[in-house]
């Protein structure tokens, strides 16, 4: 794999992860009580679909650092590890939901009745999500893998998502913004990942066109 096939790879899956979350997001607010069971396991479908392109971003990631910065490789493998666990932590959580919506006979919000999943999502996936943002952050500001800002807003984003795991002792009432499963917490912290995602990806996409343009042979016609 050539670094511009790598950037086009690591761009599309980002796009096609925050066109997920873009999907799934929303659907948590369309009900004020327990959700019907279709509406659950939909979010939870959409979600996992976005886990799994997740994976492929992460691993075409530390691929393109190995092309791009070789003496920085470590940052990238540091970089897939934590997007790795990451996604299975979150694929772990979306099981036990959907286990507790298939098994129950009525009506239920999971965000609420599965309790295990309250700093699966909140705590634990916060201080997984820093650390990932800043590594990614590290990784592109010493390879100038892309512009300064994408490193930048990594480094923002793993600030916030940082600000959120104290959350565990702040209930678990969804409504509100700061529990465990709040909203500002859960929901909120992954749709800013989710936005933050999609403008790093096309900025990949972008870079991986004039990575194209530039490594064109040049032809050259012999005079007569």
């Amino acid at each position: 794999m050539n670094e511009s096939t790598a950037r086009r790879l690591t761009g599309l899956a980002g796009i096609a992860v925050s066109a997920a979350f873009a999907v799934e997001v929303p659907l948590y607010f369309l009900y004020s009580g327990p959700p019907p069971d279709s509406n659950v396991l939909a979010r939870l479908l959409i979600g996992i679909f976005a886990l799994a392109f997740l994976l492929v971003f992460v691993t075409a990631f530390r691929e393109l650092v190995r092309r791009v910065g070789p003496a920085h490789a470590w940052a990238g493998n540091l970089a897939f590890t934590l997007g790795l666990v990451y996604a299975t932590v979150t694929l772990v959580s979306h099981g036990l939901e959907a286990g507790a919506v298939i098994a129950t006979d009525h009506p239920i919000d999971p965000t609420i009745t599965v309790d295990g999943t309250y700093i699966l999502y909140g705590t634990i996936g916060r201080v997984l999500l820093a650390m990932f943002l800043a590594t990614v952050g590290y990784t592109v500001s010493r390879t100038n893998l892309l512009p300064r800002w994408t490193a930048r807003s990594a480094y923002v984003l793993a600030v916030i998502n940082a600000v959120f795991i104290p959350s565990l002792f702040f209930g678990n009432e969804p409504a509100h913004f700061y529990a465990a499963n709040g909203w500002g917490t859960t929901a909120s912290a992954g749709a800013l990942f989710g936005y933050w995602l999609l403008a790093l990806s096309i900025s990949l996409c972008r870079s991986a066109t004039r990575r194209v343009t530039t490594d064109a042979p040049v032809q050259v016609t012999a005079r007569r």
